[in-house]
């Protein structure tokens, strides 16, 4: 982005001579203004991809949290149910003696004596097992509301993480229809000089120098027109589509003595004038487009060659669904 600040500083240092101070000063800050809204998008959609990287950890991490209090319920409950049946054998056990208590009442007082003394030992023993008892159900019911309570909050991430996952899955399906939009429309010229290819959720419309321009020039050639004309058409019938268009030379430096100096000026006029026909007589918002000059910093083929000099003179259109949907759920977190 830097570097097409500097391009259209470039330009606009060129055309100072002509126009007004305070028409360059608007320039400026409509350049800026830009280069800001260029970068926010750019963190909200790393923001978006971080956000939604760190929900599905979150939603795999609970998911193995309610596995383990799962595991640690059922182990209690059957301690529980062990203790219950502890219980109910020492309450029989309890009848039993006191029964036996009972009919020896008539018996020695020794006896009598041992059997108060075994019956007040299984008395205690019976509370001892009733507090046990009591503990662990109140042990039980907490874990029951904590397994409660992240199964609901699973619930909740779940479902945002779903939502987060259709949106995306919209986007990609707006994307491959787009593409396929572009392939119907520039059947004739695709293998001939024109490229439509689907990569990193946006479409790129790649076309050669030898569609659009004669060498070292920036008019649009007529059938490089045609082809544009094609894509206005495409364009006009997506509003949610977010244009870049960015020129680019090859490695060979320009000595120019006019307008044109070098190919950092050659690859933004061109980007430029691709710019004005896709917005010529079309209702496609010009708010939508940003038109930019790479030079020959990114080339296809790095390779000193003819041939790779040939594929890195092109102008790529890069179309990308807008991301305000996505924007909107993750910012409700």
């Amino acid at each position: 982005m830097k570097k097409i600040a500097y391009t259209i500083c470039i330009a606009t240092l060129l055309l100072s001579a002509c126009v007004p101070q305070r028409l360059l000063e608007e320039t400026k800050t409509k350049l800026a203004s830009c280069e800001t809204e260029v970068a926010t998008t750019r963190k909200l959609s790393q923001d978006a991809e971080s956000k939604l990287a760190t929900a599905s950890e979150t939603l795999t991490k609970n998911a193995k949290d309610i596995t383990g209090l799962q595991r640690d319920t059922s182990i209690m409950a059957s301690n529980l149910r062990l203790l219950q049946n502890k219980y109910d054998k020492l309450n029989f056990v309890n009848d039993q003696l006191l029964d036996k208590y009972n009919k020896m009442l008539v018996g020695s007082e020794r006896d009598n004596a041992k059997l108060s003394g075994q019956l007040q030992l299984t008395q205690e023993q019976l509370l001892r097992k009733e507090d046990e008892l009591k503990a662990l159900e109140a042990k039980l019911n907490k874990q029951q509301q904590d397994l409660d309570a992240i199964s609901a909050q699973l619930k909740l991430r779940e479902a945002r993480v779903n939502e987060l996952e259709s949106i995306l899955k919209k986007k990609d399906q707006a994307t491959a229809d787009l593409k396929k939009k572009l392939q119907d429309a520039l059947f004739n010229f695709e293998n001939k000089g024109l490229t439509i290819t689907q990569k990193n959720g946006k479409v790129y419309v790649s076309m050669d120098e030898s569609l659009l321009f004669a060498s070292g020039k920036t008019a649009v050639e007529p059938k490089g027109v045609e082809a544009l004309k094609n894509v206005a058409k495409v364009l006009e019938q997506n509003p949610d589509i977010n244009i870049l268009v960015e020129g680019h030379t090859d490695d060979v430096p320009m000595k120019g003595a006019g307008e044109i100096k070098d190919n950092w000026d050659l690859s933004v006029m061109r980007a430029t004038s691709v710019t004005k026909i896709l917005l010529q007589n079309s209702t496609t918002d010009a708010k939508r487009v940003t038109s930019a000059g790479r030079g020959e910093f990114f080339p296809i083929d790095a390779s000193k060659t003819p041939e790779a000099r040939k594929k890195n003179r092109r102008t790529e259109i890069i179309l990308t669904p807008k991301l305000d949907e996505l924007l909107k759920v993750l910012e409700s977190n």
